[in-house]
């Protein structure tokens, strides 16, 4: 017996150093890539809060601010970190998000070999969970580090739960609460993580009382973490977890709240109700058509509107006839049901009904679900394996094949995330009507000298969405930049029209005016910018700049000083704070 538990042992340490080893290898890459113009401004290289790295008032911002939609303190803390060990080196921040991948792995192998006692069906679901093409998006973008670092909460609760039912007690719930919070600090997407621990209960926790122990001995787990005198009925065990219901409830009001404020909530009359569910039921099919053939795989799928009609009943029809199929085999094989209703519940936050975006699908949205079609696979296979040993052979040949495949794709797919330009390029390649990937190789472009050839992705930007903002904005500055000031102010015009509450609009549209001798009306589309966003730096300081030019010094000193308030490192504005000061102090 001693033998068997040491030669497990040093299985389970092989697969932990392969698995590192095979994931360090794969995306090690990133090491060499830069940020992203999207998001990852907002986040990191533009955020003068984390920029400062760990520091008093960075903390306290960290946990009062709903700054890019979302409030997860944690998310914004980690990236602090970041800049305080490697500043503004990307590569730092890529390798900080590749770490935490790999321990999310670890940890999910960890937790579901002792929930299952299933060896080689766990390292295959970590090993697909760490290689997949679809978690690239969730890696290779430091922006997205809220995916990983949430997740790592999220398996960390689910092990701490498992602790908690092998011997309870209020210290193991109240480090699962704990765990709980800190992964809803970092993204609220884990709202979902109470229905899933209640699915574990039923497999392979086998904490039901009518669960009946089956003679199968993949399907159901190999070893019982819960003594028969813990099983319990279905409405005892949703009591045990009212206070995590709790939590996800209250995250799910402050997440409405920080998106509603940030006006990333879109209308019903922008996405009608009915198009909100058909893409929702063909995006679930579609995401597992993308876990299959990961092909196509691109950072923005605008939103197609209306879909035909053939394609959402053949998605609705696939998703009902694999949830009957699936809950009718809870009793024969409860991994099935658990796998395919974690994969659905999961994605319910994101899957669209809630609009929030103009995007149809996210690759990142996947980063957890998929564990639950990988848990399907691992101890489907296992199943079949037990019923026809001559197949073990094949079985096992074929999960090796599938992770060579997985590797090799994910490298591919990584390439595409070097920089702005490769990631854009990428995304026209294989979507169609982007005007986001558009608008957003337009700015590359521009930054890089190109105007002409900005100029050209921005009109097709507005060929395809007329009343994209950012297209508008960017066409604007970039006539103005070549001289075509008439043109730019009616881009910043057509703008203000389709939202007239657009400071950037008011803003550009102010420089513009000033350009053109129009000096009146310039002021007025500052002083509405900053009415709008009062605490706009820039705005404040080209304010200033156009109050003192026409004597009102003490108004431009105001401007000047609010402007170094908002953002202390602000040389331009301290440079004509004082020159102002110091022509006033001249005699005359």
């Amino acid at each position: 017996m001693g033998n068997v538990i040491m030669d497990r042992r040093h299985s389970a340490f092989a697969l932990i150093l392969f698995l590192t080893i095979t994931t360090f290898a794969v995306f090690w890459q990133m090491r060499n890539h830069e940020f992203v113009i999207l998001d990852d401004g907002k986040y990191v290289t533009e955020n003068s809060h984390v920029r400062d790295g760990l520091t008093w008032e960075g903390l306290v911002w960290a946990f009062t601010t709903t700054h890019a939609n979302f409030w997860h303190p944690l998310t914004w803390i980690s990236h602090m970190l970041d800049c305080e060990l490697y500043g503004l080196d990307p590569g730092g921040h890529h390798f900080t998000n590749l770490l935490i991948h790999i321990a999310n792995t670890l940890l999910l192998f960890l937790v579901l070999e002792r929930m299952t006692g299933a060896l080689w069906p766990s390292a295959f679901v970590a090993a697909m969970f760490a290689l997949h093409p679809l978690h690239v998006e969730s890696v290779a973008w430091a922006a997205e580090r809220k995916d990983v670092l949430s997740t790592f909460f999220y398996v960390l609760t689910i092990g701490s739960y498992v602790r908690y039912v092998e011997h309870p007690g209020i210290n193991r719930y109240l480090l699962v609460l704990l765990t709980f919070a800190l992964g809803l600090m970092a993204k609220p997407m884990l709202v979902t993580l109470p229905f899933v621990l209640l699915l574990l209960d039923y497999w392979p926790l086998d904490r039901f009382q009518f669960v009946q122990q089956s003679g199968n001995g993949c399907a159901q787990a190999q070893k019982s973490v819960c003594p028969n005198n813990q099983r319990s009925t279905f409405f005892r065990l949703v009591l045990e977890k009212f206070p995590l219901f709790v939590l996800a409830a209250v995250s799910c009001v402050v997440a409405y709240l920080a998106q509603e404020q940030g006006g990333a909530l879109k209308a019903l009359n922008l996405f009608p109700i009915e198009f909100r569910i058909a893409n929702a039921v063909f995006s679930y099919a579609s995401y597992i058509g993308k876990t299959i053939w990961p092909l196509h795989l691109a950072v923005f799928y605008p939103h197609p509107g209306i879909l035909p009609l053939w394609q959402v009943i053949g998605a609705g029809l696939f998703l009902v006839s694999t949830s009957v199929l699936a809950i009718r085999a809870a009793h024969r094989s409860p991994y099935l049901t658990v796998g395919w209703l974690w994969y659905l519940g999961t994605l319910v936050p994101v899957i669209g009904l809630v609009q929030v975006g103009d995007h149809a699908m996210a690759d990142r949205y996947t980063y957890v679900p998929l564990i639950g079609l990988f848990i399907m696979i691992a101890w489907g296979s296992c199943d079949i394996s037990k019923r026809w040993r001559y197949l073990k052979t094949v079985l096992a040949i074929s999960s090796g094949a599938l992770i060579c495949a997985s590797m090799i794709s994910t490298a591919f797919q990584i390439r595409h995330w070097q920089n702005s330009t490769t990631l854009f390029e990428h995304t026209l390649d294989v979507t169609a009507d982007n005007s986001m990937a558009h608008t957003n190789l337009g700015v590359v472009l521009a930054g890089q000298g190109k105007p002409d050839e900005a100029v050209m992705h921005y009109t097709q930007a507005l060929r395809i969405k007329p009343d994209h903002l950012e297209a508008r904005i960017n066409m604007g500055v970039a006539l103005a930049a070549q001289g075509k000031l008439d043109e730019a102010v009616a881009h910043y015009s057509r703008a203000l029209h389709i939202k007239p509450d657009f400071a950037g609009a008011h803003y550009n549209l102010g420089n513009a005016l000033l350009e053109q001798g129009k000096t009146e009306e310039a002021i007025k589309h500052f002083r509405e910018a900053l009415r709008i966003k009062p605490n706009d730096a820039e705005v404040h300081n080209n304010l200033g700049i156009v109050l003192a030019k026409q004597g009102k010094t003490e108004e431009a000193i105001k401007h000047f000083r609010e402007a170094l308030r908002i953002k202390p490192g602000y040389t331009l504005a301290r440079k004509n704070l004082e020159i102002v000061q110091t022509t006033q102090r001249e005699p005359r």
